[in-house]
């Protein structure tokens, strides 16, 4: 009989259904990283969302056989290990391609229309006080007529080009950042950056990925541009990005990761006086969350887990 343990059950807001075949199913609502061992110890199938399951802990379970993950990202995954002992690795994908393009939507809107700023305008009775009927003291853009610049094209950076294109923005693909060619219907990288009034990130954070957002890429962005990150927070240099709105190199930036979630130790977006800024927005790595999209990475799950007991493994990364 397989026994299923799922790490992280609080991290997906949905419903599970039970796999179609003998089992035993353990769920844990968080399970710190000092627990992986002791929880997993039996397990033949565990599900986890963003816990690092390294070779240390990963050596010491020799009857787990598939990691299911509850994400489309694996960097927490030591994948290298897994295949070398034959664990299987399946993620879930698509789960979120209304929920996370429309949370894109919403943190472009939100800066390009200093949405946030003019709220707090009425909060603080500015607009009571007004001579007349608009209390117009913050700059109002479109996003209709503007340039919009995706750096990865999987399902999620299409869902998001495809959703910007309706507002009549104009969408740039970006080539892969030192590509030595640049693939029909991509536009260099650099380019991308000089010319787009919104960056949005939708790659996976890898060794080439990591800090691909830096001082010098900031540089090249224009003065009136804004950056959205739903991706992973280690794409960009966070340090760089303080100093870029500091300095106004760039408008405003969104994002809704951090390069340590949850940051219990403190992130430098998170300072107090950076979180005033009306051009910076965080949110908590919510953008996939809906309850539409955590009720199909729910079902999506349990499927995957069901195809690789009946020896027709799907969505394999390992």
């Amino acid at each position: 009989m397989e026994r299923i343990v799922f790490l992280e059950r609080n991290t997906v807001d949905a419903e599970f259904r039970r796999p179609r075949f003998e089992h035993e199913w353990i769920e844990y609502g968080e399970t710190e990283r000092g627990q992986i061992v002791e929880r997993l110890r039996d397990a033949t199938i565990a599900i986890c969302n963003k816990l690092p399951l390294r070779e240390p802990d990963l050596s010491r379970l020799p009857k787990l056989k598939l990691i299911a993950v509850a994400a489309t990202g694996v960097d927490n995954i030591d994948l290298s290990y897994c295949k070398s002992r034959g664990i299987a690795v399946c993620n879930t994908r698509n789960y979120a391609k209304h929920s996370l393009p429309e949370h894109v939507l919403m943190l472009m809107l939100a800066l390009r229309r200093n949405l946030v700023a003019y709220i707090q305008d009425v909060r603080d009775g500015k607009w009571q006080q007004a001579k007349q009927f608009c209390l117009l003291n913050h700059t109002i853009h479109d996003l209709h007529g503007s340039k919009i610049g995706i750096i990865g094209y999987g399902s999620l950076g299409k869902a998001v080009a495809a959703l910007a294109a309706s507002i009549g923005m104009q969408v740039l693909i970006a080539e892969r950042k030192h590509a030595p060619n640049t693939r029909e219907g991509r536009t260099e990288f650099g380019e991308v950056l000089r010319r787009c009034d919104v960056l949005t990130l939708h790659c996976p954070l890898t060794e080439e990925t990591r800090n691909m957002i830096d001082v010098e890429e900031f540089k090249m962005m224009k003065r009136e541009a804004i950056l959205i990150n739903t991706a992973r927070g280690g794409l960009v240099r966070e340090e760089a990005l303080v100093e870029a709105l500091q300095a106004g190199v760039i408008a405003g930036a969104a994002f809704d990761v951090l390069s340590e979630e949850p940051p219990h130790q403190g992130n430098i977006l998170l300072d107090q006086d950076l979180l005033n800024l009306p051009n910076l927005k965080i949110t908590p790595h919510v953008a996939s969350a809906s309850k539409e999209a955590m009720q199909t990475l729910a079902d999506q799950l349990i499927e995957n887990i069901e195809a690789f007991m009946r020896g027709e493994p799907k969505n394999l990364v390992a």
